[in-house]
């Protein structure tokens, strides 16, 4: 035992990351008098867990999931539970104006400022951006920001807007007309959802006490970021890696000439098409697999 935890001292002071960190920590095990094939069982059974990085730790990924409208990073917590149990580290924050108490006179640039803000804050590099709904206008702009940072984009039914448009013109014109008349009467320039709406259109997949458990966890939207025009001229210059997860029971926007895929998904470009069943709110009605399709459109 004390040799054991020698050991565990030995390798806690490596300066090394990664695949090198896992070399040389495997090297330490033999050198302590413990065969290769006894250091490889070192890391299967787990005996050097949190002092190393292990080989399976090594090609798992980092993912920063982006919310959509009327929700907040809380949504994601149980995708985020799942990927982590899968060894994946994952981070959902809240974008400014979004919550149940925050203050609702933001802009896009807000929006967009406050998510590239949380992934600098947390020195995050390599990651797998994704972007739900509202959230997929808000990863296009963070990409600009900082793409050095971000190894790809995921957009789960999210919108890909044309470079100078706002997502308010790419709805169809009695979703524009029912936002504006919200926002009106909302007095602080906010727009929340109808229950009718959120029932039959975005959680279509769901019982009545789900439906209605997930409606209870939704915040009014501002609407001044869906009504801001985009330059977008960076993002269509990127080479980042993209892929779109369409859901195939989504009617938060009408099937067809609306619709999400082909529509938004198309103007991508190349990119990696990853289908699942379920609504626009799988977020909440199947976040299990969700989580395992967020995987699959981010591998390499």
């Amino acid at each position: 035992m004390p040799g054991l935890l020698l050991l565990r001292a030995r390798i806690a002071r490596l300066p090394y990351r990664g695949a090198a960190r896992y070399w040389q920590a495997r090297s330490l095990v033999v050198s302590f008098g413990l065969s290769v094939r006894r250091a490889n069982s070192c890391w299967q059974i787990g005996l050097l867990s949190g002092f190393l990085n292990t080989r399976r730790r090594i090609i798992l990924e980092t993912f920063v999931l982006v919310h959509g409208a009327w929700h907040d990073g809380s949504a994601w917590d149980p995708t985020v539970r799942h990927l982590e149990s899968r060894g994946h580290r994952a981070f959902a924050p809240t974008m400014a104006g979004h919550g149940k108490s925050a203050p609702r006179n933001v802009n896009h640039a807000k929006c967009t400022e406050s998510i590239a803000r949380a992934i600098v804050d947390r020195s995050l590099r390599d990651i797998v951006l994704v972007g739900h709904s509202f959230g997929g206008t808000v990863i296009c702009k963070v990409v600009e920001a900082i793409p050095e940072r971000i190894k790809r984009l995921v957009f789960l039914n999210a919108f890909v807007l044309e470079d100078g448009k706002s997502l308010v013109d790419e709805v169809p014109p009695a979703h524009a007309a029912l936002y504006d008349e919200l926002s009106a009467k909302s007095g602080d320039g906010s727009m929340m959802i109808p229950f009718s709406i959120w029932r039959e259109s975005f959680v279509n997949d769901a019982d009545i006490e789900t439906a209605k458990w997930t409606y209870a966890q939704l915040s009014p939207e501002p609407y001044q970021p869906c009504k801001d025009k985009l330059d977008l001229k960076k993002f269509y210059s990127l080479q980042i890696p993209r892929s779109f997860i369409n859901c195939t029971e989504d009617t938060a926007l009408p099937p067809g000439e609306w619709g999400w895929h082909p529509r938004m998904s198309s103007r991508l470009g190349l990119h990696r098409l990853v289908q699942m069943p379920g609504s626009h709110e799988v977020i909440y009605t199947n976040p299990t697999g969700l989580a395992e399709k967020i995987v699959e459109a981010g591998r390499d």
